[in-house]
Parts: C-alpha cells; sequence; structure tokens
C-alpha cells in the first residue's frame, strides 16, 4: 500500500480524534458556564482597568477603579462557583494535556503528561480571591494590574483544556498581546508558586 495513502489515513483518523475530544472538554465547560457571567464581568474589568490607567488625574483614576468593585467581587465569586462545579466531574474528563499541542486521550497514552483541570481550576479561584481582597495591601493600580493578569492566566487555562497549550498561548498573544510568560509573572507569588507546583506534577 502506498506509504503516502497510509500516512495520510492516519493523519485524517488523528483529526477526527482531536475534533471530538476537544469539543468534549469544550462542551462539558460549557456547560458548567452556562450559568454564570464570566465572561461579561471579565470583559468589564479588562477594559474598564484600561480605560482607567488612561485617566491623567490620579484622584479620577481612584473613582474610575473604585467602581469595579462589584464586578471584582462577582468574577471571584463565580470562578469559585466554577471551581466547585468542576470538583464533581471525573478526573478522566478534566485532564489537561501538558505537551504544546493535543494529543487525543493522553490520560490513556501518557499519563505522566497530564494535569488535573479540577486542582488548576481551584489554583486560580483562590488566587483571585487573594487579589480582590488585596491582601497583599496593593496600591489601587497596581491591585488592578494584577487582577488583570489573574484573569489572563485563568483565561489561558480554559483555553488550553479546551484546544491546547499552543492555542492558548497564541489567544493570548492575539487577544491581549502579551506572553503566557508575562502573564505569569505579573500574577501573585501565592498564584505563580502554586501554578508551578501544578505544572510540575
Amino acid at each position: 500500500m502506498d506509504i503516502a495513502f497510509i500516512l495520510l489515513t492516519v493523519f485524517i483518523a488523528w483529526q477526527m480524534l482531536r475534533v471530538r475530544y476537544q469539543r468534549a472538554h469544550i462542551a462539558l465547560l460549557a456547560r458548567h458556564l452556562a450559568g454564570l457571567r464570566l465572561e461579561k464581568h471579565m470583559e468589564t474589568l479588562t477594559q474598564g482597568y484600561l480605560r482607567a490607567i488612561g485617566e491623567e488625574d490620579a484622584s479620577r483614576q481612584l473613582q474610575v477603579l473604585e467602581t469595579f468593585t462589584p464586578s471584582e467581587r462577582a468574577v471571584a465569586a463565580q470562578v469559585q462557583t466554577l471551581a466547585d462545579a468542576m470538583q464533581r466531574e471525573s478526573a478522566r474528563d478534566t485532564t489537561l494535556c501538558t505537551l504544546t499541542f493535543c494529543l487525543p486521550y493522553a490520560e490513556r497514552l501518557v499519563p505522566s503528561a497530564t494535569r488535573d483541570f479540577r486542582a488548576l481550576l481551584r489554583i486560580h479561584a483562590a488566587g483571585l480571591r487573594h487579589v480582590v481582597d488585596n491582601e497583599d495591601g496593593l496600591d489601587p493600580r497596581r491591585r488592578a494590574y494584577r487582577i488583570a493578569a489573574e484573569l489572563y492566566l485563568f483565561q489561558h487555562s480554559c483555553h488550553w483544556y479546551c484546544k491546547s497549550r499552543a492555542v492558548a498561548d497564541a489567544r493570548l498573544a492575539v487577544r491581549h498581546q502579551v506572553g503566557h510568560d508575562k502573564v505569569l509573572e505579573s500574577v501573585s507569588e501565592r498564584t505563580r508558586e502554586a501554578y508551578l507546583r501544578w505544572l510540575e506534577g
């Protein structure tokens, strides 16, 4: 049999498996996000922070940042709700492949290259709550910058779970003009350390 035909057949089969695998992850996460307004709150905050930072007058900047308090509390509460809800899902359905590309059913083929998305969501929920409550005593501008970084990292993790690490990196760069390393550097030390421990397994 022609080698090119065999390779094409294998490629098509792998693509079909990849699409089915990713759709299952997307559907699972979408089901838990359906009753939440996370995307709306995140958009309000990330765009609002940019507007506030653009204010030249410091007192006006502070006033604008203070208007986002309800959205900050809401997004922290809803990320916690999502994390709690995902704990009820099975480990098999919530695995995330650490390889750059999507390897369908990696949890069965190379378990050592997978991590638990449920544990990652707990890290995000705790980290976001820590920053929203301002336990580090940051000034309003620095606090807003850190909350934005926490949200970007959370969004990256969701894209990683649904697609792949490469896709998540690309979306972060396109949507927010920032790299994953820079975002990880910008979150709280608590989040960063927990995230790196999770990544190392």
